[in-house]
């Protein structure tokens, strides 16, 4: 278990984690969130003990990090894949970490086999692509066979097998009754990976609930329609009380109803439909509307060419990234 308690880190004026709690509990993939800036990696290196809080204290299973005697047993960690002696084969690199905390060098040889590692065993790590960098990393943090397991964009660099077969390796883990704790920006893969979710923004927890309780709270599920009568029909909808909303390529988003009620007043009316669904709530909807004022960094999106003014720059709006 990961224990948080008046966590804060501060470099100079900065404050990059503002006394935060939180608690990891075992059994479960919890998936850390927040945009970029927002504490998470700072956070992380807190917990393995890599950045010393400027206040508060973080524990697992009770210690910090630098009180365990063999710290590879108690949690493993994969924060930066490519940190490794590019001159060192993978197995070497295992090697003298399974020594370092008195592992069995039989455990170097399984978790090679677990990340499918076997062919490249003995090459440098140095000429590994991102992919492998990143199953090498995962190795080390599975060497020790810790309880406690962290992981900071693991999917990172991996084709589509290796983000099924990272997925399916966190899920299992954590159905061992393991502590695991996942930091990602790619939301459809945490959708599928995640039961708990704390999401930090600006240095502050903004949530720390279930997967399916934040969708629910942050997002809203509507009614998608399309029609060649669309102005009728929505002044239509609106006068039912609904709120109509038109979408970027022309169609109806409308809230607070069913397919079956629209359906209903469009055929009462006589009017055409060329599409008609339930959107549901998505996990990127909601982390983006929970976090909408939490994002640092904007990046201009440029208007298109076909509707700039000849010889004038060209004109920006603002985006969260």
């Amino acid at each position: 278990m990961i224990t948080a308690q008046g966590l804060t880190k501060r470099y100079g004026d900065t404050t990059a984690v503002d006394s935060i709690d939180f608690t990891v509990r075992p059994g479960a993939v919890t998936g850390f969130l927040g945009p970029n800036g927002a504490g998470k990696s700072t956070t992380m290196r807190m917990v393995m003990g890599l950045d010393r809080p400027s206040s508060g204290s973080v524990t697992v299973n009770g210690r910090a990090y630098r009180d365990h005697a063999a710290p590879l047993h108690e949690v493993g960690a994969l924060l930066e894949a490519k940190a490794i002696h590019g001159g060192r084969t993978a197995y070497n690199h295992l090697l003298w970490m399974a020594k370092s905390n008195g592992i069995p060098q039989r455990r170097v040889d399984e978790v090679i086999e677990i990340v499918g590692l076997g062919d490249v065993a003995r090459k440098r790590s140095g000429g590994f692509s991102l992919g492998m960098g990143q199953r090498l990393g995962i190795a080390a943090a599975l060497l020790g066979d810790p309880a406690v397991l962290l992981f900071d964009e693991p999917v990172n660099g991996l084709d589509p097998d290796g983000i099924r077969w990272i997925r399916t390796l966190i899920r299992s883990l954590a159905a061992e009754g393991r502590t695991v704790f996942v930091s990602s920006h790619l939301m459809s893969e945490m959708a599928l990976t995640a039961d708990h979710l704390i999401v930090i923004g600006r240095g502050q927890i903004i949530a720390d609930t279930d997967m399916n309780d934040f969708i629910a709270r942050n997002s809203t599920a509507h009614v998608q329609v399309r029609s060649p009568h669309g102005s009728e029909l929505a002044e239509r909808l609106v006068a039912k009380g609904w709120q109509v909303e038109a979408t970027d390529d022309g169609a109806l988003a409308v809230f607070g109803t069913t397919p079956e009620q629209v359906g209903d007043i469009a055929g009462a009316s006589g009017l055409y439909l060329h599409e008609l669904y339930n959107v549901q709530a998505s996990l990127e909807d909601a982390f983006m509307r929970l976090t909408a004022d939490s994002v640092e960094y904007h990046a201009g999106v440029p208007t298109p060419a076909s509707e700039q003014t000849s010889g004038s720059a060209a004109e920006f709006t603002t985006a969260g990234v």
